[in-house]
């Protein structure tokens, strides 16, 4: 299988903040790559080093085929590139918007307004084809920069957080554009804070953390790294904690963590999670532990990035908001 994306200790340095540590990653044709991690991780900085706007410091990298350094022109002219925010004229209309993509492809006119007008039906634009961008909703703006990726049909597509900001029903519509570009051939890098979006949509999943690889593999295998599913407990009186910790230390696959207020309890499960939960409500029962609430659900990113790293995505994001901003 062709390797349409490789690099090989990507890095890149902002002074003292070194954005990318010897980075290494591989999307081969027709395959989609999930570059994951908290806001400051490095993944736009790595998207901005694959598609020729950043020369990295150290390593290599080639993009279908072509070397980052030494062919930038033939890279540019073999990938789709959107960005986290909508690179749309205001000013134009949708149509006038991919026709203009278009002609700096050097399409033609013709054949750029033919595109403009299959892409804009594609996904969903072609009743607001001939209305000023600046009245589109979030959604369509980021549909239309979308669009405009695909203009000259490129081998390889580069998405830096496509959905980041939408409502659930744009990102759900963002989704199905993106897997209908998959089924019909499309590599992809798909950079994203979004456990569940690259659970849903990637191949594999590349996790990194302060601009170096942390873990790989699918959204399965990352979240099996957790513990799988969780139980998750609220305690009408914090007295009865430590008899439910010795119930859910039964069946939890690690620590059973607590919280400060000492009525929420949190268990990583060994076995299939209903079996498990069954079990600790009938221990529950026979301890006399009274419950508020009591739950199962699968791990979200800040669980994989806790297990991970030992910190949550949100302290992570806070932290590097200002290393994020540098390497923008």
């Amino acid at each position: 299988m062709t390797t349409m994306i490789r690099a090989r200790g990507l890095t890149k340095r902002y002074g003292d903040v070194e954005a990318l540590r010897g980075l290494d990653l591989d999307v081969d044709q027709g395959r989609v790559l999930a570059l994951l991690g908290p806001n400051g991780a490095g993944k736009t900085t790595a998207v901005r080093c694959l598609t020729t706007l950043l020369v990295p410091d150290e390593g290599e990298a080639e993009v279908a085929g072509f070397d980052v350094r030494r062919e930038p022109t033939a890279v540019r002219a073999n990938i789709g590139l959107s960005g986290q925010y909508a690179a749309v004229d205001e000013h134009l209309t949708g149509y006038e918007n991919l026709v203009m993509v278009g002609r700096l492809y050097h399409l033609g006119k013709a054949r750029a307004q033919e595109r403009a007008t299959e892409l804009l039906d594609r996904f969903d634009l072609a009743d607001a084809a001939h209305r000023p961008s600046k009245t589109y909703s979030g959604g369509m703006r980021r549909r239309l920069d979308l669009a405009g990726a695909l203009v000259a049909e490129p081998p390889v597509l580069v998405l830096d957080e496509p959905t980041t900001g939408l409502d659930v029903r744009s990102r759900q519509q963002m989704w199905d554009v993106i897997r209908e570009l998959v089924a019909g051939g499309a590599t992809l890098l798909l950079t994203t804070q979004y456990l569940e979006e690259a659970d849903k949509l990637a191949d594999e999943i590349l996790v990194i953390d302060h601009g170096r690889e942390i873990a790989r593999g699918t959204a399965d295998e990352l979240k099996a790294r957790t513990g799988g599913e969780r139980i998750e407990v609220v305690l009408a009186d914090s007295e009865d904690r430590d008899a439910a910790r010795d119930v859910l230390a039964a069946v939890a696959a690690g620590e059973v963590v607590v919280g400060e207020n000492g009525r929420e309890l949190t268990a990583a499960v060994r076995g299939t999670g209903t079996g498990d939960l069954l079990r600790v409500l009938h221990g529950f029962e026979e301890r006399t532990v009274t419950v508020l609430d009591v739950g199962l659900r699968r791990p979200t990113m800040d669980d994989v990035f806790l297990s991970l790293t030992g910190h949550a995505a949100e302290a992570t994001a806070g932290k590097d908001r200002a290393r994020t901003e540098v390497s923008r």
